[in-house]
């Protein structure tokens, strides 16, 4: 019996992306909208709410390797189907709150959703449906997923003045259940094609070479810079001169630039070898941060489209380069093991950001530019195969 005809690329790619807006919106920055509101209502204090965040991504890490195994030898349609459950049933807790224990339990179980449902499973499902030509969807789906901020922020505020922020979790509940997972159910094919297909014996394993330990080092420094330019990119205009109001619209231009430099990966730098564009990409942060460095608050948008464009080309390169290196085999697994480092950077990464902009702004940015340094270098070496 023939197999039902898969929907077209683009249906597939425009579905997941959709569905990553929404799953960002809905987790990633879902506190730093309602976290004030929550506190204030649940007479808590604004850091233990926000902290929570750190509790969430502790969750995700703990979860995402065995997600990762189960989508290499099952498939990841229904992963993702069972995570828009998990993301309703998160947002569920949250909203019906009335104090710390169901708030971070709520937490916990958005953070396992997150391991089941952002960028690794739709990536792995692309692979497996495309294989080695996957990067061209891959990068579609990171490009309409990077309106998760840019939508997310207006969204849930937009619901909470509404609503209140229960209403506003309990409308992203709606739509997990509602739009997600029927669409889900309907585009994603059941067969997802031959290039990850299941394992029904042990799986093989992913070896620690040297690749890999570049490649994870270069992610966390990624998503350590990320989360750390996400809570403190404001402060730091702000101690270079610029006003509240100034620095906080200076601020957005990363999620602009982000959506701008995917855009481009996906008409023309994909045509390219996607190492080139990884490498360019670390050097976008130290070049804005120079800007600021050596003409003060004038170049406050250099620093903001910097950091965005380096770390949206970062994000296509999270799921490209384990595919171009090492292909499909094994490609969800190898994804979460190798986002594990970033996971747990990012839980600590704003802490420590934090306390080198108190002490100096100058400091602050040094170190960033440090690190891009260090991701710059793990980008050398890594078409090579590992010595046997």
């Amino acid at each position: 019996m023939a197999s039902k005809p898969h929907p077209p690329q683009t249906v597939i790619m425009l579905a997941l992306g959709l569905g990553q807006t929404i799953a960002f919106a809905s987790s990633f920055y879902l506190i730093g909208v309602l976290g004030d509101d929550i506190a204030a209502d649940l007479r808590l204090a604004p850091t233990f709410v926000f902290s929570l965040m750190s509790v969430a991504l502790a969750a995700s890490a703990v979860a995402a390797p065995a997600a990762g195994r189960w989508v290499d030898r099952r498939g990841g349609r229904g992963m993702l189907l069972l995570s828009n459950l998990v993301f309703a049933a998160g947002l569920g807790l949250i909203g019906v709150a009335h104090g710390p224990v169901v708030l971070t339990l709520g937490m916990i179980v958005l953070g396992l959703a997150m391991a089941l449902g952002l960028y690794g499973t739709p990536f792995a499902i692309l692979v497996s449906l495309y294989g080695d030509q996957a990067r061209r969807s891959i990068t579609g789906v990171a490009l309409i997923g990077g309106l998760g901020s840019s939508l997310g922020f207006p969204a849930t505020h937009a619901l909470a003045q509404q609503f209140g922020w229960q209403g506003a979790c309990f409308a992203w509940a709606v739509l997990h259940l509602l739009i997600c997972l029927p669409l889900g159910a309907v585009v994603i094919p059941r067969d997802l094609g031959g290039h990850m297909s299941a394992n029904v014996g042990p799986p093989a394993p992913v070896v620690w070479d040297r690749r890999m330990i570049q490649l994870s080092v270069l992610f966390a420094g990624a998503w350590f810079l990320s989360t750390c330019m996400s809570t403190h990119l404001p402060r730091l205009f702000m101690a270079f001169g610029l006003s509240t109001a100034v620095a906080m619209s200076t601020a957005a231009l990363v999620g602009l630039a982000a959506v701008a430099v995917r855009a481009l990966e996906f008409a023309v730098l994909r045509r390219f070898p996607p190492l080139l564009a990884t490498r360019a990409a670390t050097l976008m942060h130290p070049l804005g941060a120079t800007a600021l460095l050596a003409f003060g608050k004038v170049a406050a948008p250099a620093m903001a489209l910097g950091q965005g464009a380096g770390n949206g080309m970062l994000t296509v390169a999270k799921g490209v380069l384990p595919l171009s290196l090492f292909g499909p085999t094994n490609y969800a697994y190898r994804s979460a093991v190798l986002g594990r480092p970033a996971q747990i950077a990012q839980i600590g990464g704003p802490a420590l950001y934090g306390l080198a902009l108190d002490r100096s702004p100058t400091l602050a940015l040094m170190g960033g530019v440090a690190l891009c340094l260090v991701m710059f270098a793990m980008t050398f070496g890594l078409n090579k195969e590992p010595a046997t």
